[in-house]
């Protein structure tokens, strides 16, 4: 059965953080299955180092590489905004990104739900192109 892992960026148990995905204070982690099932895994604090946000340090390559890291085993990474490491994750890494549209977690996780064949699509594509 298909299954992608899913990681949400959040301040708190129930809305996803304001601020760019990488900023959040943890991510909360679910395996999301094609016939709807949803299973939480776990919540991991963020631990990606802590820059002094200025304008110029937005889109860190230093802090992309940490949440990547940090999140190696999800498929899926949701939040309400990306920032501008948002084109790095989707063009040099093997995550899919994904702009929820809503900071309400349960909402969240149906928009997944619904988008879950296209999610799924754009993985195997990107583990196709990691093969070549």
């Amino acid at each position: 059965m298909k299954k992608l892992r899913v990681a949400f960026g959040l301040d708190d148990g129930l809305t996803l953080t304001e601020e760019h995905f990488g900023d959040a204070r943890f991510f909360r982690i679910y395996d999301v299955y094609e016939d709807g099932r949803v299973e939480l895994v776990e919540d991991r604090e963020n631990r990606t180092p802590e820059e002094e946000e200025h304008e110029e340090h937005h889109g860190d390559p230093k802090k992309f590489k940490a949440v990547i890291y940090a999140l190696r085993d999800c498929d899926v990474l949701a939040g309400f905004r990306m920032g501008p490491n948002f084109l790095r994750i989707r063009d040099n890494s093997d995550k899919v990104p994904y702009i929820t549209g809503t900071r309400v977690l349960r909402e969240a996780v149906a928009k997944i739900l619904l988008d879950f064949d296209k999610l799924w699509e754009q993985l195997q594509e990107k583990r196709a192109d990691r093969t070549k």
